[in-house]
């Protein structure tokens, strides 16, 4: 790793100027060395600004980097990747540029904070209170990489000082070690009296770390460690906060205008300029949303299953079609056809084996959409699901748009969804997907703050911890303000003959991991906690499991290599660098 330089960027200036839209700076600042760094109160403002635009460094808004957060769920039970991944194809090494990438990116962070916690007291003429609460948030945003970093690795080295490539030698930590490390961050920036609790929605401050932010992850970090009262007791604090879940509806809380809302914990910043935007329109929109974007990113049909009735009881689609699911899944394309198809894909359907005798050529879309009827309303929000519809673009006019089976072009009066995967029928993202013309200004940078905690993720939590100490209503009445909010049904511990009974601790365990997987698709939530339950291998690496069409026929099909991997190896490169870090068990180059 070379000697740091801090580069700052009009987005960290922006970060650090608070109310993105009122107040931004596009001056154009270069490299400025460590002597002269922090030697001025604009200057520290400028260093911190690098520390928090570290969050950015694995956003390529020209290409799928893999590496943002909302991407890696393509590895999760909610996500998918349109293109074969090496991981789930089990031939994937220690040199893959994805680990080397996410080493380097998280490791940049860690040193950037090292800079400003060691030099800010050093150097900085800024007033007392402005650097104590500047040193609480580096000391969040380090601690935010380590704990990034621990989930991944489980061990890795730690620095605390800022270091050049010859110094970086040290062997790996123990991963309760790393963990005690994040803690020890968090405490401090707790503990400052200069850090607030939370600040409000327009603050010139809004976008920076809070005290209610530091108890969310001191609260994750000690779910890891098992530690469930601790981290009840952190989660409590967020709401003592003031943070709470917004009440303008589930599908309303990923606009732009209610980015700062009283649910939102810790964001990434973005707005709509060139390379300080979201990259979640270009990624997971479709070539009718505005920019003609790449739906690289994908729901899972297994995702789409776990969506529950509208009256709490579990999906199946034997209930919509009678034998549907003893039938082989490439035969049950014939249930997903539009009405009315030409003789020309009829002929083409008999051709790949399917029983068109199943076909309704007036009712067959009728009877799918029955399947996305009466369902959890977060499922309409997160999905564009057979024949329903989508408001898109058509040259620089809003176009209302169907996602139809086979696709056709430029069909009246609704035309159908395009993709770049228009061969195959997938499901689409709608979460942080703009609607119609006027959203967003260009496919590659959306204003959209990204969020990495919110409320509902704290209150999720808070209920496992608890439900870990023991079921309790008050276990029950935690997860049902989450589904209250959505519309979802209210669980329920009285009545047994209800599909809403939830019976033990056991049960309520289940219960608590749906519901994070079906609040949270496209959020970069679901792949850790899949890793941390140890549930990855059951929930995505099934029998037969793989990137699916929507009637579950395979694309490609996924390969479990052995439970190594449940822990990402150490980049080759970096062991070859440093003759002192040790591999992760199973991974051979």
């Amino acid at each position: 790793m070379k000697k740091y330089t801090i580069t700052i960027y009009a987005m960290s200036l922006l970060t650090l100027a608070g109310c993105k839209k009122n107040l931004l700076d596009t001056t154009s600042y270069t490299q400025v060395g460590t002597q002269t760094m922090w030697t001025s109160d604009n200057l520290t403002d400028q260093g911190v600004a690098g520390v928090y635009n570290s969050l950015r460094l694995n956003i390529d808004a020209g290409s799928a980097s893999g590496n943002e957060l909302y991407q890696l769920d393509r590895y999760g039970v909610t996500g998918m990747v349109r293109d074969a991944d090496a991981l789930q194809t089990g031939t994937i090494t220690p040199s893959s540029g994805m680990f080397s990438n996410n080493w380097k990116q998280l490791y940049e962070g860690v040193q950037r904070a090292n800079d400003a916690i060691k030099n800010i007291p050093l150097k900085s003429p800024s007033t007392a209170e402005k650097k104590a609460r500047y040193l609480a948030e580096c000391k969040f945003l380090r601690a935010y990489a380590y704990f990034r970093l621990n989930q991944l690795w489980k061990g890795v080295p730690v620095y605390l000082e800022p270091f050049t490539a010859d110094q970086a030698t040290k062997g790996r930590e123990t991963e309760e070690a790393v963990w005690q490390v994040v803690i020890n961050d968090l405490t401090d920036c707790i503990n400052e009296p200069q850090l607030p609790a939370k600040y409000a929605k327009g603050s010139p401050f809004y976008g920076h770390i809070t005290k209610g932010a530091a108890y969310a992850l001191r609260g994750k970090t000690y779910l890891y460690q098992q530690k469930w009262a601790l981290a009840a007791a952190d989660f409590s604090k967020v709401k003592e906060a003031g943070y709470t879940l917004f009440t303008g509806g589930y599908r309303q809380l990923f606009k732009e205008a209610n980015e700062q809302c009283d649910e939102m914990i810790f964001s990434i910043q973005n707005v709509g300029m060139s390379g300080y935007g979201s990259t979640t329109q270009f990624f997971c929109g479709n070539r009718s949303s505005f920019g003609s974007c790449w739906n690289t990113y994908l729901i899972s049909p297994v995702l789409v299953d776990l969506y529950e009735n509208a009256d709490g009881s579990k999906f199946n689609w034997d209930d919509i079609m009678p034998g549907y699911n003893s039938m082989a899944p490439e035969k049950r394309e014939v249930f997903f056809f539009r009405d009315h198809l030409t003789t020309a894909e009829i002929n083409a359907a008999k051709a790949r084996g399917l029983d068109m005798t199943l076909y309704l050529p007036d009712g067959n879309e009728a009877r799918v959409k029955l399947a996305y009827a009466n369902r959890d309303p977060r499922l309409a929000a997160n999905v564009i699901t057979p024949y329903s519809e989508y408001l898109g673009v058509n040259g620089n006019a809003s176009q209302a748009f169907v996602s139809r089976w086979p696709f056709r072009s430029n069909t009246t009066p609704t035309w159908d969804v395009a993709t770049d995967t228009k061969a195959y029928f997938y499901y689409l993202h709608r979460k942080f997907v703009y609607e119609g013309a006027t959203e967003t200004p260009n496919r590659a940078y959306g204003p959209t703050d990204f969020p990495v905690i919110r409320y509902a993720d704290v209150l999720l939590m808070w209920a496992e911890a608890l439900n870990e100490q023991g079921f309790s209503q008050e276990v029950v009445d935690m997860v049902n303000q989450v589904r209250n909010r959505a519309g979802a049904a209210p669980l329920q511990s009285s009545d047994a003959s209800k599909p809403t009974f939830v019976a033990n601790q056991t049960d309520m365990r289940q219960r608590i991991r749906n519901e994070r997987r079906v609040e949270f698709p496209n959020e970069g939530i679901n792949f850790f906690d899949e890793l941390r339950w140890k549930t990855w291998k059951d929930m995505v690496f099934a029998n037969g499991a793989g990137l699916k069409q929507v009637w579950g026929g395979n694309v490609v099909t996924y390969s479990w290599k052995g439970d190594y991997i449940y822990t990402w190896p150490v980049p080759q490169a970096e062991i070859e660098r440093n003759a002192n870090l040790k591999q992760n068990a199973g991974w051979v180059n």
